[in-house]
């Protein structure tokens, strides 16, 4: 799996020589949670296979030399190419497939353009359940047979 951004500001942190805490509140984690979140991300294998093949690289003995890790950066909303759409479906289309923008508003828009896309199995009316629950219940086993075929008189001449 591959690192989010704030798991590889984590672990440049941690190669730059801070600790666990301090390299996720530089990570952007929560300085109330950031002691937790330290120890949790240095056990996560993406994490830990990467500063392994970071201190590989570098080699023993040799200080990181890394730069402070700084905080991921955020896509901006560009308000002119949003103004360019008239309708909120071709919006999100456009955004979902627009790779400059983040995975989270990638992933946003998608699950927004969801009910423009596909309906929900569930989505009748109320009268229509209705009906349906009526011909399920009288076509079971035990439900009233069906109506004897009409007779039609032979004799008319």
């Amino acid at each position: 799996m591959a690192l989010t951004g704030k798991k590889r500001a984590f672990a440049d942190a941690v190669l730059a020589g801070r600790s666990n805490k301090d390299a996720a509140i530089v990570a952007g984690y929560s300085p109330a949670t950031a002691s937790a979140a330290g120890s949790r991300l240095v056990k996560d294998p993406a994490v830990a296979e990467y500063l392994k093949a970071a201190r590989a690289n570098i080699g023993p003995g040799v200080p990181a030399t890394l730069p402070p890790a700084a905080p991921p950066a955020r896509p901006t909303f560009d308000l002119s190419r949003a103004l360019q759409h008239t309708d909120p479906k071709t919006f999100l289309m456009a955004a979902m497939n627009d790779i400059e923008l983040g995975e989270k508003l990638r992933i946003d828009a998608a699950k927004a353009l969801m009910p423009f896309v596909h309906k929900k199995p569930g989505e009748i009316g109320k009268k229509e359940e209705k009906l349906d629950a009526a011909q399920k219940a009288a076509g079971g086993r035990f439900g009233a047979p069906p109506p004897p075929p009409r007779l039609v008189s032979g004799g008319g001449k």
